[in-house]
């Protein structure tokens, strides 16, 4: 008895794409909060700075500088690691992606592992 190996699972596949997306939606939704967090960080700092820039002070114009500087640094760094953040999810889904497809039974057993793991931790919550 002689058995042929036609290629993977259409429901394998299906299921290893489904997975490379949520882990892209997961990535954008990581992003999406962090950055909108950040974003509102940066408007109390900037609210706070104007509610003292009348204020004349050697210490608190010395302190409002480094505090502005910090901020146009913060706003770079949200600008550059934005796409950071972009490039690498998309790196790592596209590397799950691969694997799903180059592994399809393994990486069932590690989403099932995963979603038994998941589970577990849900039930020790409630």
């Amino acid at each position: 008895m002689e058995t042929t190996f036609d290629g993977p699972n259409p429901a394998i596949q299906n299921a290893g794409d489904r997975v490379a997306n949520d882990l892209k939606n997961g990535a954008k939704n990581v992003q999406a909060v962090g950055a909108s967090e950040l974003k509102n960080l940066i408007a109390d700092v900037e609210d706070l700075v104007n509610r003292v820039a009348n204020l004349k002070d050697a210490d608190v114009v010395r302190i409002r500088g480094r505090v502005e500087h910090a901020l146009a640094s913060a706003k770079q760094s949200i600008a550059s690691g934005t796409e950071s953040v972009r490039y690498q999810a998309r790196r790592v889904a596209s590397t799950a992606d691969g694997y799903v497809r180059e592994s399809p039974w393994q990486a069932l057993g590690i989403a099932a592992l995963v979603g038994v793991a998941i589970g577990l931790l849900a039930s020790r919550r409630a």
